[in-house]
């Protein structure tokens, strides 16, 4: 058990990063989805977070005991500290919207609206400007950006191939086709540079592509959703970008957000941009 329990959410998440390799499968499940979901643990009773998370109560209390908090409320204020302003009763009003009637289409596009409106508004207050301003400075010193990116992150990886190709920049997906992933790997020169994305599923192809990249050199730059994903700790840069999600289905607005705003920084940086059409 810790002899302090972390006093802000900054200190939380370290003590998780440093717990990570000694936290049980339980527990490493609740730490994911705190990190994923802080606004759910604000606003959440012990008993709907521990459904949310998939877990048992008992569970989340041997989380909280773990962290050196007295109890659930202990660890709860962290998170509702985080929230303070305008941004709680808009998380309490958005967590507790959309969960009736989900048979109906239309509650459906409701809820993931809510959903996607909730992650931007997490976004823009959380993502590290300096990190997206790194990942630019080396992605114009690259000569070529291989992109891996597979399942729910599949998309987000084609649009990024092709919005980099629409400023000038050589970019090539690692699409592991033949299982040769390995090989497109090694194809890499000593000037590419590797973007990986994948996010609470990640993808064990995109977790090997990122370890090899990483061991040969090559400056890797990660878009993820928390600390505790297995690539962040590899990548020279690091996005983290938490999605709201709809049962299996997540958000990927504000992760597309993110790349576009990569795409387009590195084109004017570039000076590309203006030249670049139906983008």
């Amino acid at each position: 058990m810790a002899d302090v329990a972390p006093r802000d959410f900054e200190a939380l998440r370290a003590a998780l990063v440093a717990r990570s390799d000694r936290l049980s499968k339980r527990l490493s499940q609740v730490a994911q989805f705190c990190l994923n979901h802080p606004e759910e643990v604000a606003v959440s009773t012990l008993v709907r977070l521990a459904e949310l998370a998939e877990v048992p109560p008992a569970t989340i209390t041997r989380f909280t005991k773990e962290l050196g908090f007295q109890g659930f409320s202990d660890l709860q204020l962290v998170f509702r500290e985080r929230l303070l302003g305008p941004r709680l009763p808009y998380a309490d009003r958005v967590s507790g919207a959309g969960d009736s009637d989900l048979d109906q289409p239309g509650a459906v596009f409701g809820s993931f609206v809510r959903a996607a409106v909730q992650s931007l508004v997490r976004i823009e207050e959380a993502l590290d400007r300096d990190q997206l301003a790194a990942c630019v400075e080396v992605l114009a010193r690259t000569e070529v950006v291989h992109v891996a990116a597979a399942r729910g992150a599949f998309g987000l990886g084609v649009y990024t191939v092709y919005g980099l190709g629409s400023i000038g920049r050589r970019a090539q997906l690692i699409d592991n086709i033949g299982a040769m992933r390995a090989m497109q790997v090694a194809a890499m020169g000593p000037g590419d540079a590797l973007l990986a994305m994948t996010f609470d599923d990640y993808t064990p192809e995109t977790v090997e592509v990122v370890k090899l990249a990483a061991a040969r050199g090559n400056p890797v730059l990660v878009i993820t959703d928390n600390a505790l994903s297995p690539v962040a700790g590899l990548a020279t840069h690091v996005l983290f970008v938490n999605e709201a999600r709809l049962g299996h289905f997540r958000s990927q607005i504000p992760a597309m957000v993110v790349a576009q705003a990569m795409i387009v920084g590195l084109g004017r940086k570039l000076g590309t941009v203006e030249n670049s059409h139906n983008q």
